[in-house]
């Protein structure tokens, strides 16, 4: 009797273990490598659990070094999908082949100028190269016209830049496409004799408007985040946009993609869809992170310029070459 018993127990035991893997397979989520900011991306993902009731697990992080580790993992990682704030992060990981194909649903809600030709991943955002400057020191007169200007001699220890974060190697990015190797390693060259670095462009920002220099390059984000709260980082700078299809009118594509590994494919494709979408855009037009919203339609933040006014460069972000803009910046002695 006691045997039967058991038995009986044993037999109950294993078919609520049975019953129970269906409900904790259902209840499975999405894991996402974010390199976004990452208040944005939280309410990205609780906007779209909201909708969806699909869980979202947010790892955070830098762009190159997860660019790095995807590329590492291979077909192993645990990612489903990987989110950016610059593109050439997303290019090293497509030119690993380790993107799944966006949906063509996805795509379509994105103008082909905020994707890559080859449709492996999404623009989600996006953001302006801008020259900061302390208002006091430098009149818009004297402003330079080009990115290129600031290689000239007259503008030795006046500008400043973070050239080890993600956000400046974009920059480099769009000038070595837009005119070449040899342009650009001449460029960075003249850039090591000229500018200050500081680690990160929010310091930048803090330097130029303290009048420890004059002006620097940085994006244009930076400026709006602190005029929303105190501003006290920001009251003596002023914005200068290049314009004019100059390399630093870049516009940088902060991208989305679906691991070709991902074990919940049709999961990521669709929180990738819904940040592309409706929901996911008016976040950018109502938060904090003062991005560009890129969907068809999708209104940004009223304080910023109109992305039809920055004159940006035509770029197709799945050319851009982090692995030799590290290099070039590297033999110059800027990283």
């Amino acid at each position: 009797m006691k045997y039967a018993l058991s038995t009986l127990a044993g037999a109950v035991a294993l078919t609520a273990s049975l019953v129970a893997v269906p409900a904790m397979a259902e209840d499975q989520g999405i894991v996402v490598y974010n390199a976004q900011h990452e208040s944005l991306a939280k309410e990205w993902a609780k906007g779209f659990t909201k909708e969806t009731g699909i869980k979202v697990t947010l790892r955070n992080g830098g762009d190159s070094d997860f660019s790095n580790q995807i590329v590492a993992e291979g077909a192993a990682s645990s990612a489903d999908v990987f989110l950016t704030e610059n593109s050439p992060a997303m290019a090293l990981v497509e030119a690993a082949g380790l993107f799944a194909p966006v949906d063509a649903d996805t795509l379509s809600q994105v103008p082909q100028e905020y994707q890559p030709s080859t449709g492996k991943w999404v623009g989600v955002a996006a953001r302006s190269t801008v020259f900061v400057y302390n208002k006091d020191k430098l009149k818009e007169d004297k402003l330079p016209k080009s990115l290129l200007d600031l290689a000239d001699p007259s503008w030795k220890g006046r500008w400043a830049a973070s050239p080890s974060g993600a956000d400046f190697q974009a920059i480099v990015s769009a000038l070595l496409q837009l005119k070449g190797e040899a342009a650009t390693t001449d460029w960075l060259k003249a850039m090591k004799e000229n500018f200050t670095a500081y680690k990160g462009n929010s310091t930048v920002m803090k330097a130029v408007n303290a009048g420890e220099i004059e002006g620097g390059v940085i994006y244009h984000y930076y400026y709006f985040g602190d005029q929303a709260k105190t501003g006290e980082n920001s009251k003596n700078i002023g914005q200068h946009y290049f314009k004019n299809q100059d390399p630093g009118a870049f516009v940088s594509i902060s991208g989305g993609g679906v691991l070709a590994s991902s074990k919940h494919p049709k999961k990521a494709q669709a929180f990738l869809k819904w940040v592309t979408g409706k929901g996911g855009q008016e976040v950018l037009k109502t938060g904090t992170s003062y991005e560009y919203a890129v969907g068809k339609d999708a209104q940004s933040n009223p304080k910023l310029v109109p992305l039809a006014d920055l004159q940006a460069p035509k770029i197709d972000p799945a050319t851009l070459n982090s692995k030799k803009v590290i290099e070039l910046m590297t033999q110059a002695g800027l990283l």
